[in-house]
Formats: C-alpha cells, sequence, structure tokens
C-alpha cells in the first residue's frame, strides 16, 4: 500500500511538471516571443498618415544591424569630447512617446522614399559651408550595415584638416533610419545620400535579390536545366549559380561611380578628385592633405599617374621611415584599393572600355577594375602613385568577407588611434621623395580568369545598363 501512495504521488508530480512546461510555451507564444530581437512592436494607436520617418523593412530579406555601444573608455579617451555624439548609440524610441514612433514602413514605401532621396540630390550643411565647386574633393563613401564602424569612420573624418572644403557622399544599400540619422547629424562638412535602387533590401523575391526561381548555387547545370530554374544556362566559370549577396557590391559600387560622375548635378563640371572609401575605414588626421601632395606631385613628376591610394595592408608602419615616401608603380587591386582616387578623364579612360568591367565573371569589384586595366587598347596599366606610410585603414573584423567571432571594433580602433598618435611627428611632411617601381610578380601577373560569381546574364546586363542613365537634375520637393 505504500508503495502504491508513492507511485501515485509521482505520478501527479510528472503531470503537474508537463502541464506548466505547457502553460510557458503557451505564454511564451502569446506574448513577445514571436519577434525576433530587435524587431518594433508597433503600438495599435500610431497613425501611418502622420508619421514620415522610415526604421526597418518588414520584408522577407532582413539583416542585422551592427550598431553596438561597447566603445572602450581607452577609445574615446582618445576623442575629442564634442566628437562623442557621433559615437553614441541612443536607445530605439528614446525620445517620442507612442504616438510618435516611426511606423515601419513596406517595402513599396521604402522605395518611394529612396526615390524621393535620390531625386533630391539633397546636400546638407550647403548652406554653411558652400556650393560644391569643380574642384572640390569628394569622398564617397560606401555603406551597408556596419554602423558601429561607420561612427568611428565619421569621427576620424571630422579630426581631419580641411574636412570642410569636401563634400561627404554616403552611398546606402540598406535604407535605415538609425544611419540615416547618424549621418545627417553630421555638421563639419557638405553631406548627400545616395540609395542604392537595385539593392537585395528593395528586391528581396527578385532579381537582384534573390528569386525563388533562381538555380542554387552548387546544383549542377544538367540539373539545374531539369529544375527549369531562370538562371540555368549561366553558371559562372566554376560551375556555380550567382549569390545576391556577393554581386550585391559590385553592383552597388560600380553604381555608385557612375552616380557621382555621370548622373548628379553637382558633378556636371566637375574635374576633383574623387576618393572612395568604405564603412570600416579610418582616415588619419593629413588624408586630405596627403591627397593633394600626391596629386601636385604626380602633376609634376608622374603625369601618367592615374590613381592615388592613401592606405596599404601592412603588418608593420614605420612612419619614421615612410611618412614622407611614395611609391609609383602599376595599381593592382588587392593592394591599392583602400582609399584610393582618382579624376574625370581617368573615369573616362574607364567609361571607354566599361564591357571589361561588366561582362568579366569576379563579382569583386576591385578585380574588375584590375582586368579593365590589364586590357586598355594601346595603353600601359594604370599607374598608381601611393603613400608607403598609409593614411587609410581598415578596421572592420566582421563583414562579408570577415566571419569572425568576435566583432569588437574597439581593438581595432584603439591600435590605429595609438599607431597615430605615435605616427604625428611624422605626419603632414613638407614635400615626398618618390620612388619609381615595376611593381613584384603580383603586380604584374595577368589576370586570367577571374574569381567567378558574375556569370549571370542578368548581372551583366544590369551592370551594363547603370551607365546608360544620363546627368538628373535635382528636385526640390524633399524634406529630410
Amino acid at each position: 500500500m505504500p508503495r502504491l501512495k508513492y507511485a501515485s504521488v509521482v505520478r501527479v508530480v510528472v503531470i503537474l511538471g508537463l502541464f506548466c512546461l505547457w502553460l510557458q510555451i503557451m505564454l511564451s507564444a502569446s506574448g513577445g516571443g514571436m519577434y525576433r530581437d530587435g524587431d518594433d512592436q508597433v503600438p495599435l494607436t500610431a497613425n501611418p498618415l502622420t508619421e514620415y520617418k522610415v526604421t526597418e523593412v518588414i520584408v522577407p530579406y532582413t539583416e542585422e544591424l551592427m550598431n553596438s555601444n561597447d566603445t572602450s573608455e581607452q577609445v574615446l579617451a582618445l576623442v575629442p569630447p564634442e566628437l562623442h555624439k557621433y559615437l553614441t548609440v541612443h536607445p530605439k524610441n528614446s525620445s517620442v512617446n507612442s504616438t510618435e514612433r516611426a511606423v515601419s514602413k513596406n517595402l513599396t514605401e521604402i522605395r518611394k522614399a529612396i526615390q524621393r532621396s535620390n531625386e533630391a540630390q539633397y546636400i546638407y550643411n550647403e548652406d554653411i559651408y558652400g556650393p560644391v565647386q569643380n574642384d572640390t574633393i569628394i569622398i564617397a563613401i560606401q555603406v551597408h550595415t556596419r554602423l558601429t564602424y561607420l561612427r568611428h569612420l565619421i569621427v576620424s573624418l571630422a579630426q581631419a584638416r580641411d574636412i570642410e572644403r569636401t563634400l561627404l557622399v554616403f552611398s546606402h544599400d540598406y535604407y535605415n533610419e538609425e544611419i540615416n540619422s547618424l549621418v545627417r547629424s553630421i555638421d563639419f562638412t557638405k553631406v548627400m545620400q545616395i540609395f542604392y535602387p537595385y539593392s537585395i533590401q528593395t528586391h528581396p523575391n527578385e532579381f537582384p535579390g534573390l528569386d525563388p526561381n533562381d538555380c542554387p548555387r552548387d546544383v549542377k547545370m544538367q540539373q539545374a536545366i531539369k529544375l527549369k530554374c531562370i538562371n540555368a544556362l549561366h553558371p559562372d566559370l566554376h560551375g556555380h549559380y550567382r549569390e545576391a549577396k556577393y554581386t550585391q557590391t559590385k553592383h552597388h559600387w560600380w553604381w555608385k561611380a557612375n552616380r557621382i560622375f555621370n548622373q548628379l548635378e553637382c558633378t556636371t563640371n566637375h574635374t576633383g578628385m574623387v576618393v572612395f572609401l568604405e564603412e570600416d575605414h579610418y582616415v588619419a588626421e593629413d588624408f586630405i592633405y596627403m591627397l593633394n601632395l600626391l596629386r601636385a606631385t604626380a602633376d609634376r613628376s608622374c603625369p601618367q599617374c592615374e590613381i592615388i591610394s592613401l592606405g596599404t595592408y601592412l603588418k608593420t608602419y614605420q612612419y619614421h621611415a615612410n611618412g614622407d615616401k611614395v611609391d609609383i608603380t602599376p595599381w593592382h587591386s588587392s593592394m591599392h584599393n583602400m582609399g584610393f582616387g582618382f579624376n574625370r578623364s581617368v573615369w573616362h579612360n574607364i567609361m571607354e572600355i566599361q564591357e571589361q568591367f561588366c561582362a568579366y565573371d569576379d563579382y569583386n569589384w576591385d578585380y574588375s577594375l584590375l582586368h579593365l586595366s590589364q586590357n586598355r587598347k594601346n595603353q600601359e596599366k594604370f599607374k598608381v602613385i601611393m603613400s608607403k606610410g598609409p593614411r587609410v585603414f581598415h578596421i572592420g573584423e566582421c563583414g562579408i568577407h570577415h566571419k569572425k567571432s568576435n566583432c569588437n571594433a574597439s581593438s581595432v580602433i584603439s591600435k590605429v588611434q595609438k599607431l597615430l598618435q605615435n605616427a604625428k611627428p611624422y605626419l603632414f611632411p613638407g614635400s615626398v621623395t618618390a620612388t619609381v617601381t615595376a611593381g613584384g610578380a603580383k603586380h604584374n601577373k595577368k589576370l586570367t580568369k577571374g574569381n567567378g560569381g558574375w556569370g549571370d546574364i542578368r548581372d551583366q546586363e544590369l551592370c551594363t545598363n547603370m551607365t546608360r542613365i544620363g546627368r538628373e537634375q535635382r528636385r526640390y520637393n524633399y524634406y529630410a
């Protein structure tokens, strides 16, 4: 009899435990557990007719915004206090009440917002710093979702001498209100935002995004034909089919360059330098000074130098020996693609053989540009004049080609800050000493084939069509 009572008690305990577990699951499903981290639950009282801000896009394609608030005290100590505002991550909706919160927009509204912004070509702070001149240095910054790195890039730009004489063009392939707010808060120079209109974000279920009927990357061509997927006849040179997240970077870079040189009203007669940066770069305070110094040196000693490069990939830095040294050498994509720039005459040379860029089976924009450089008829490869003591640094530990588990930016930023602090006596040199080199084997090796990822004829056609859009006048019906 005692044994029976004990068994009954055990059964009751087990049943109660299972009931509690079931109840917990049901409560979780009906509450906030159905939302992914970062999703906003829009209150029922929000009025979309009176709300004009755009936050996140609720579409099948989503991407996590890298926006950590982990800037170390060590990094902040070397940032002027007035620039801390660019590193401050504000909690979502902290400054507005429930009836004023930004309402998430659907895909159509995001596209319309992008179109309005691109048509307006609005230049922030133009009333303070004056209009864009024909020789204004344009700094083109390609932005994705790594907001943490972008904050530090902006801080470094703010400390550069003569930054107020430039135009910063932020080119986005992801529309996000936190990114927009940061960019529009810049007060130290002129700023323009342009938005790549063919992004995965705005085309999540169709080309140039991922169409449901696209072929899987690794399927064999014979099987792809049986599946009747859209691009079955166009694998890349390695037999793989396109991946939208990789092709987008090349498309975006090409669209951005075409937009700046060929389409913006403010660049109609522009003959100055256009410098290309990315969201995970960091600049020295004399990078504009060095850009002008290298340009003057090239005009005097190397008229055939088409490209200027301010960033190099080094393991050790010796500014006491190289702070005022430059090399003149054949341009190579993987060595001279960071903080590099050229003017309209070089862009015209690129346009003359743009098919070498768009038809080349390589998803990397820089290797495609190298292929173009190596196939200029009756002309040598592009020559670059580059600073041996770099003025542009790569701080990105995570991204499309970097998959580290620890993406804390502070450790890398701190190293760059200390490096530049120690190099201060060697910045702003009065002159530079140029050495002409033929380049190593890597510089001169002819590309025989690309890295693939660009076999789809749709990518090649989209790339080509971007060059056919003409100059557009600003429309003044846009309000930020």
